[in-house]
């Protein structure tokens, strides 16, 4: 049997999230806000993580696994200040965090996730 695979704001080069056998699969999400600093594009980020999960039927509580890419490896305490606040140190998922060359300079985090539904 095929899964059922529903895409969400899609555009011509990706879709947004995408939900597929029971789970949620969002895109590297970054901030509108390039000024906001690491811990402000962090807050923005997981505020509109929040929203895709919800637009799928789930939540941060069934979060699985994150992936986070920073611009600097260094700016990785701030962006764990802002990922603490909001998990509330619970439901814990898998999580790599990892420095990259993000796709514009003042891009400064960029976070993916995996949640069950």
């Amino acid at each position: 049997m095929a899964a059922t695979i529903t895409r969400h704001e899609s555009s011509a080069v990706y879709s947004k999230v995408v939900e597929a056998n029971g789970f949620v699969f969002t895109a590297g999400i970054v901030a509108a806000r390039l000024d906001a600093g690491v811990a402000g594009q962090t807050e923005e980020i997981l505020a509109e993580i929040d929203r895709l999960l919800a637009l799928c039927g789930t939540d941060r509580s069934r979060i699985v696994s994150a992936t986070i890419w920073l611009s600097d490896i260094r700016h990785r305490d701030a962006m764990n200040e802002a990922w603490q606040t909001w998990t509330g140190g619970r439901d814990m998922p898998t999580r790599a965090c990892i420095e990259a060359k993000l796709a514009h300079p003042d891009m400064l985090v960029e976070i993916g996730v995996v949640a069950a539904k």
